[in-house]
């Protein structure tokens, strides 16, 4: 049986660094179709997601607020 070195270290399927999953589907555009992060791995990702989208939000709130201000010296 083959062994597949993954360099991916929150996968669930990783076991000392080679991938314990029973099939193994590689996309050429995006890698590995098989991975899955571990609990702890897809928690800190939503935590991250949610901490980008806030600050994305007061970006787009502060730009709407010169783009006011702008409106209102005119």
């Amino acid at each position: 049986m083959a062994r597949i070195r993954c360099h991916y270290t929150d996968c669930v399927f990783v076991d000392e660094g080679y991938c314990s999953a029973a099939a193994i589907e590689i996309d050429p555009d995006t890698g590995c179709a098989t991975y899955s992060p571990t609990d702890e791995a897809a928690a800190k990702d939503e935590w991250e997601e949610e901490e980008e989208l806030d600050e994305w939000e007061e970006e787009e709130e502060e730009e709407d607020d010169l783009w006011e201000e702008e409106e209102d010296e005119f």
